[in-house]
């Protein structure tokens, strides 16, 4: 029997592919569970045009992130926070702080998770931070860290 996967079965394939699998284990492990449904020609249709509806929308999602990437390039933030002498931080900088301050400044959304800091900011001065908006689109922006 050709089955169409709807999640990763471990063994069998990944979610979207098309495999044939014997009589029982499909009617009995992998449509009861939800894991699979029958290669009819009125499901093949379907998952098509839910391929080209994901396509879509992700080819909106990476524009949007390749657009927030090009303004990032240029612009830059500053973040202000109490510091000791030496240029020493009391505290440190953050990821969330620089979501914020991007907020702020720019007027632009960037999830903190998406800030890859290998550590946090912990002195006065300018810093190159990468964030990375879609899986193959990375960006950097340039973080001034003054005194208040």
């Amino acid at each position: 029997m050709q089955v169409i996967l709807q999640k990763d079965v471990q063994g069998t394939g990944k979610a979207g592919e098309i495999v044939k699998v014997s009589d029982g284990f499909a009617r009995n492990r992998l449509i009861p569970q939800g894991l699979a449904i029958e290669a009819t020609p009125a499901n093949l249709k379907r998952i098509e045009r839910e391929k080209a509806a994901r396509a879509e929308r992700e080819a909106v999602e990476r524009a949007k992130a390749e657009e927030i990437a090009e303004h990032l390039k240029k612009a830059g933030v500053v973040v202000k926070t109490k510091a000791g002498e030496g240029g020493r931080l009391f505290g440190s900088i953050t990821s969330m702080d620089i979501a914020n301050a991007i907020k702020e400044q720019t007027g632009l959304e960037v999830d903190k998770k998406k800030i890859l800091l290998d550590k946090p900011i912990k002195e006065i001065g300018e810093t190159r931070v990468q964030i990375k908006l879609y899986r193959d689109v990375p960006a950097s922006i340039r973080v001034i860290v003054t005194e208040e």
